[in-house]
């Protein structure tokens, strides 16, 4: 047989699969996934709990605060701020951490593909 088309690097090309291979590309994953795993299952246990208690405590989720305020609206609306906080937390990881890695890859690619 012959060999397989993706076991050979494209003439004038880079080799994209030992890129991927490479330690930079592979921090790279670490720290994006060390990021979005913790916060994904985080937040998921966050929106779960308030799923569950408006199911299953009503009384507790009826509960006022300060007039027609509830426990269930200002946890509501946690949901929302919680949301925008873990963007601008992820913006800001990925420019600090990722950005300047992937930076490095793409710059170190693109030089190799002048050179071919």
């Amino acid at each position: 047989m012959s060999e397989s088309s993706t076991d050979t690097v494209p003439p004038g090309g880079v080799d994209y699969l030992a890129e991927e291979s490479a330690p930079r590309f592979r921090e790279l994953k670490r720290k994006h996934r060390g990021f979005v795993f913790p916060m994904s299952i985080a937040f998921l246990v966050w929106y779960f709990a308030y799923v569950l208690l408006s199911s299953f405590a009503p009384e507790f989720m009826a509960q006022r605060g300060s007039g027609d305020i509830t426990v269930g609206l200002v946890l509501g609306l946690g949901q929302f701020v919680t949301t925008f906080g873990i963007t601008m937390w992820y913006v800001w990881y990925a420019n600090h951490r990722l950005d300047p890695i992937s930076a490095e890859i793409r710059e170190d690619l693109e030089r190799q593909e002048a050179s071919a």
